[in-house]
């Protein structure tokens, strides 16, 4: 079992930083990738971010490619999305999220993550 707490949302103008937190206990948290997800109102969710366990594999979708930056502290059992020049397009409730099985590399499906945050709103105003 993994438990996620998710900080660091809020209200930003456009062009504006965000940096959300996702502190996790449980599973030791060196060993399964980590993502993050985003859902907006009347929208699927979407895959935002990852990183693998090893922290050399990071994907990104293509509309925050350039702006956002995943990392993780696997010392802190934490992982981060720095999210800069922030559109109103990025207004969404984010989720971090722990993939179910350990030492996989690129896991881009929300299907295959087992352990969800608890959700963290972002509004970007324009």
């Amino acid at each position: 079992q993994v438990q996620l707490v998710e900080s660091g949302g809020g209200l930003v103008q456009a062009g504006g930083s965000l940096r959300l937190s996702c502190e996790a206990s449980g599973r030791t948290f060196s060993t399964y990738t980590m993502g993050w997800f985003r859902q907006a109102p009347g929208k699927e969710r979407e895959t935002v971010a990852t990183i693998s366990w090893s922290t050399d594999s990071t994907y990104y979708a293509d509309s925050v490619r350039g702006r956002f930056t995943v990392s993780r502290d696997n010392a802190k059992n934490t992982v981060y999305l720095q999210m800069n020049s922030l559109k109103p397009e990025d207004t969404a409730v984010y989720y971090c999220a722990a993939d179910r099985l350990l030492f996989r590399r690129c896991v881009l499906r929300s299907a295959e993550y087992d352990f969800w945050g608890q959700g963290a709103q972002v509004a970007v105003s324009s």
